[in-house]
């Protein structure tokens, strides 16, 4: 049987970890560097960094927290933020990154995941969608989820796939930081149409969620979240030994 993951995730903004709800009301957290390195000793099976405005801001992200954070971390690293081209993926890979999300730089330009697809192969090429439901469509926004771009969600997921992404991060807007549980009714639609791994992003506040998660759509590869790890609400071993108990086979 496949493990389930735990994926910790690193908003940084200003070279700091923040946190918000349903992606606005920032708060600083701590330092990426050292939120990573306890991460990666404490149970986490891989870590995503995210430099939440670099694409709002026009900017390319701040490589030298990257590197400093990587040089902590032994786990797989994913990496997101401004990118928008090969020399993006190239950059971040060169600064530790094992895998490179992609969202508004792929929705300016669609061909980018097959290019760094076949580039770098599928297993590096991440696809990460910012999803809020507009009229009760899943709707796609850009911009670290400030412009609706009037993607159908769904039509981008399956197009992101069949250009060679090799991954899915599933992010709620609607669920972000309200710690109500996860989207599982935009997750079940996600995993209906995807064959590749589904992350699902959005709406952790205890541990019973990703129990509820895994049990409820067990097409779902991993549960990742923030605040609730952040803030010490949940403990990464101690949720593992509960999934463990509840029959989901997770790596401890």
């Amino acid at each position: 049987m496949i493990t389930k993951r735990i994926i910790p995730c690193l908003d940084v903004k200003d070279g700091k970890v923040v946190k918000g709800v349903n992606f606005t009301g920032l708060k600083e957290v701590s330092s990426p560097v050292a939120l990573a390195e306890y991460y990666s000793k404490n149970g986490a099976d891989e870590l995503v960094f995210y430099d939440i405005t670099a694409s709002s801001d026009g900017r390319k992200l701040f490589t030298d927290v990257l590197r400093e954070t990587a040089s902590k971390v032994f786990i797989p690293l994913t990496v997101g933020g401004g990118i928008n081209g090969l020399d993006d993926f190239d950059r971040v890979l060169k600064c530790g990154a094992d895998k490179v999300s992609v969202n508004s730089g792929a929705i300016k330009d669609p061909s980018l995941i097959e290019s760094a697809a076949k580039l770098y192969g599928d297993q590096c090429v991440v696809l990460s969608v910012d999803i809020k439901r507009v009229n009760g469509k899943f709707t796609v926004f850009s911009k670290g989820g400030r412009v609706n771009t009037g993607l159908d969600a769904l039509e981008w997921i399956k197009r992101g796939v069949d250009s060679g992404a090799g991954e899915i991060v599933v992010n709620s807007i609607d669920t972000d930081g309200v710690k109500g549980g996860f989207d599982l009714e935009m997750l079940s639609a996600v995993c209906g149409i995807v064959s590749v791994p589904v992350i699902a992003s959005g709406g952790a506040g205890k541990a019973e969620d990703f129990i509820t998660l895994f049990k409820t759509i067990p097409k779902v590869d991993a549960g990742l979240a923030a605040s609730i790890f952040h803030f010490g609400e949940t403990n990464i071993i101690e949720l593992k030994k509960l999934m463990k108990k509840n029959g989901i086979e997770t790596r401890i």
